[in-house]
């Protein structure tokens, strides 16, 4: 069995009074060197908190204007580039046309060359072929006469063998707004 010293069990007017200043002395102790700095440091963690608080909602309106401004340089590019596109296509078509107007005016060019070519040749070889109408003229008149003729009967005989002949059948037609 265990004894109980009843006197500490039952209350009395003393050890209340002793209880209730050593209460307080605890109470003052702990006010002045714990409750002080304790309420220093919720106060301080509140300022901080807030302050983190403060810091984040900035940091997100930032963000937020970032992001805007990003995705308004992102539209901006979009835009240079899709111009930047159809400059390049449309210089592109430029410069595809005037190679075109170039090489019809280069093929144009050359058929006009090719014709007068052609042109010239044509009257060379009539030319030749008078030349030699004239010749084989004077070679038959010589067996007909069969005698020499000199230098003016001949140009004279040779003159009235080509007045009939009709070379003109022998060029190629001519095209239409062309020189015959």
């Amino acid at each position: 069995m265990i004894l109980y010293d009843s006197t500490l069990i039952t209350p009395t007017t003393g050890l209340m009074i002793w209880t209730l200043v050593t209460f307080g002395l605890v109470l003052l102790v702990l006010r002045r060197f714990a409750f002080g700095p304790i309420q220093q440091m919720i106060d301080e963690r509140r300022r901080q908190i807030t302050a983190d608080l403060d810091a984040a909602e900035n940091a997100r309106t930032e963000a937020q204007q970032a992001l805007a401004e990003y995705r308004q340089q992102l539209a901006e590019a979009r835009k240079e580039a899709t111009k930047i596109v159809e400059d390049a296509r449309r210089v592109g078509d430029e410069r595809r046309a005037a190679a075109v107007a170039d090489l019809e005016a280069e093929k144009a060019r050359l058929m006009r060359q090719t014709q007068e070519e052609i042109q010239a040749e044509t009257r060379q070889a009539l030319n030749a072929i008078k030349q030699q109408v004239a010749d084989l003229a004077m070679a038959a008149t010589e067996k007909v006469v069969r005698a020499r003729l000199d230098e003016a009967e001949q140009r004279r005989l040779i003159d009235e063998a080509l007045a009939d002949v009709d070379l003109s059948t022998l060029a190629p037609p001519a095209k239409e707004g062309e020189k015959a």
